[in-house]
């Protein structure tokens, strides 16, 4: 081998090295947003905890759906999501394998209508203010069905879910469909207005996680595997009667609202403990299962033109580095 190629050997082993140490370098850039089973993630944010842990995490503060669009461009590692919309957005092309569950809504995502309609069944006809193709559009598709209804009975009117209470608020809709705390603010918005239907009638309809981007999971295995430990080290310290005042507060200022009123918000989400979600990992048709609620939300997304080729579900499942976590 002569002189020059020992160098440009050399200065190839250099680069490799660098370029691997920039990539261990770099922080895992993860979305979340206002969903109350994802706010707890500023506990860990103010407490340093990621650093105590030595993994290097930017936390990204989104309005949901931005969330998705941030992942799907490739601007997040990962990104915190009802596990319907994980399916929309891989089938457009952004691969992305849940590795955590941190809940399921349980009264939290809400169709919320104006004073006079009071059932389900009321709004054939009318009009309702719903982000199409996402979460709170499989809970109206799934309550108009419990009622025997079909879809075309209602008017949708496509609307960004952070801007459902101005627009039940104008008038120009008889219902709109929001998670918490955005359908909490439309009820205050419009006085009367009340819910008529939501996700505590069908549990498990809609799960909540972290999704990362096969990528990333590959490159950080062990990254990701903290961050999941870090999440039950959150959910002990809100659990705690001792400290879950300030992570309540937390929580709350995260949000922009008064902990009185997020104490509200969190009761209709259900935090997952750890033998919860490992259970709900477990293979099965059922909803209660992510297996059968993801099979459920991909028919929905198919019948729905979200996109139009059913998806591999097991490709979006994957909880080997939460079961290694225990």
């Amino acid at each position: 081998m002569t002189r020059l190629s020992r160098i440009a050997m050399a200065a190839a082993i250099a680069l490799a090295t660098f370029t691997s140490a920039a990539k261990a370098q770099t922080p895992l850039r993860i979305g979340f947003s206002d969903w109350p089973g994802w706010t707890p993630w500023q506990i860990a944010v103010d407490k340093g905890w990621f650093k105590q842990a030595g993994v290097d995490v930017d936390m990204q503060w989104f309005d949901y759906s931005a969330s998705l669009d941030a992942f799907s461009a490739g601007k997040l590692d990962g990104d915190f999501v009802a596990n319907g919309d994980a399916l929309a957005i891989g089938a457009s092309g952004a691969k992305n394998v849940m590795i955590l569950l941190t809940d399921y809504s349980d009264g939290n995502d809400i169709i919320v209508a104006k004073p006079g309609i009071d059932s389900i069944k009321q709004l054939a006809g009318q009009k309702v203010g719903i982000e199409v193709g996402l979460v709170e559009h499989l809970l109206l598709d799934h309550a108009l069905k419990e009622n025997g209804m079909p879809v075309s009975s209602v008017t949708l009117v496509n609307t960004v879910t952070n801007n459902t209470p101005q627009v039940l608020a104008s008038g120009s809709v008889a219902a709109i469909g929001a998670w918490q705390p955005v359908a909490g603010q439309a009820m205050m918005q419009l006085p009367g207005a009340h819910p008529i239907y939501t996700s505590a009638q069908a549990p498990g309809l809609i799960f909540d996680g972290l999704i990362v981007s096969p990528e990333s999971l590959k490159e950080h295995p062990q990254e990701w595997a903290k961050v999941i430990q870090i999440w039950y080290r959150i959910l002990a310290y809100y659990n705690n009667p001792k400290t879950h005042a300030d992570a309540l507060a937390i929580m709350a200022a995260r949000d922009g609202v008064s902990p009185a009123m997020y104490t509200h918000y969190v009761k209709g989400t259900h935090l997952l403990s750890r033998a919860e979600a490992e259970k709900a990992f477990q293979k099965s048709d059922e909803i209660s299962s992510i297996y059968g609620s993801d099979m459920n939300a991909d028919s929905f997304n198919v019948s729905n033109g979200v996109y139009k080729t059913p998806q591999n579900i097991s490709d979006y499942i994957d909880p080997s580095l939460f079961l290694a976590t225990k």
